[in-house]
């Protein structure tokens, strides 16, 4: 983890940022979110949280039957919230890149891999073709490929779901994002493999300033590789604050079950694995989501939104959004 990071303007900012399907199913509700150059930002949370919706609003790939409104949603200073198609398209890549879930189907079966990248060069009209093929083996040396030449004739199913996935990284590199978007990157990889891509990670935002912003539910990539973490809960975040600090001080009733949970911190006395009883339902208007699986829930919480509270008030604050919070 690094320092603290100093005051600049941020990669990403969201606030109040509100996301419905077909206009009537909310997924994503009142969302603030701040990503600051160099830094990485984790966002954890069960699955139906809301958390890949939320990366894929800022690239703009959500369906059009999506509305999405909010106080403001920037990437990189432009207003993305009143873009047109034609401005999401070149922020796309330059502003904003993702890494997907699955590297095996992040790339078309039917051409090879360098065909692909060089696909992805299109802006550089000022390059030939053998200088965007150099700019590929450079980009795929990088991220650790081997012999990567010969990669470039290769097509996608050659290829092992680790190296793949460093083509996927490398490819995103290609096309210099001030904000990189990894939407569960080390999912489909095994322990070891993974271990390589988040010291890969680590290794872009050192030497190139990339911010990162990392969603997860694996609590040990995100402690191993963030600055900061956003806890996210029926579309909303409830907690937020600094890696160490939450991991060591954890307020909300929500974070505090979800890290009960974690196999790495289970006793190995334990005769029953723990469980968060119930499912995630939809986001709220009113009241607490997770009012209806809480252990600590209070008379209030049902029918009063509990509001954000700093738990730790320092120039990085932790917030956590629960009535037992406040003071």
């Amino acid at each position: 983890m690094t320092d603290q990071m100093p005051v600049t303007s941020p990669v990403l900012e969201m606030r109040d940022v509100s996301i419905s399907y077909s206009g009537i199913i909310p997924a994503v509700t009142g969302v603030d979110l701040l990503v600051r150059p160099g830094e990485i930002v984790g966002i954890i949370g069960e699955s139906g949280s809301g958390k890949s919706t939320l990366a894929q609003s800022i690239l703009g790939l959500l369906p059009e039957t999506v509305k999405i409104s909010g106080q403001k949603l920037a990437l990189s200073g432009v207003d993305l919230l009143a873009a047109s198609d034609s401005t999401l398209r070149n922020l796309r890549g330059p502003a904003a890149a993702m890494i997907f879930q699955n590297p095996m189907t992040t790339f078309s079966p039917l051409h090879t891999l360098g065909r692909q990248l060089m696909d992805l060069l299109w802006r550089e009209r000022h390059l030939s073709t053998l200088e965007k093929r150099q700019m590929i083996l450079v980009a795929l040396q990088d991220v650790g490929l081997p012999d990567p030449a010969a990669r470039l004739e290769a097509y996608p199913f050659q290829l092992s779901g680790g190296m793949l996935q460093r083509v996927a990284i490398a490819a995103a590199l290609l096309m210099r994002p001030s904000l990189l978007v990894a939407d569960e990157p080390t999912t489909a990889l095994d322990v070891t493999m993974e271990a390589q891509i988040l010291h890969l990670m680590r290794e872009i935002r050192n030497k190139a300033g990339v911010s990162i912003l990392m969603i997860s539910h694996h609590l040990g990539v995100i402690a191993e590789l963030c600055d900061r973490v956003a806890v996210m809960y029926a579309g909303r975040i409830v907690e937020e604050g600094p890696v160490e600090t939450i991991f060591a001080d954890p307020r909300h009733p929500y974070t505090k079950a979800l890290f009960a949970c974690e196999p790495a911190l289970i006793s190995d006395t334990a005769m029953r694995l723990p469980v968060i009883g119930g499912e995630v339902p939809r986001p709220v208007d009113v009241g607490c989501g997770f009012a209806g699986r809480c252990s600590q829930v209070l008379d209030c919480c049902s029918v009063l939104s509990p509001p954000w509270v700093a738990v730790h008030n320092t120039d990085a604050p932790h917030l956590s959004r629960c009535h037992r919070s406040a003071p």
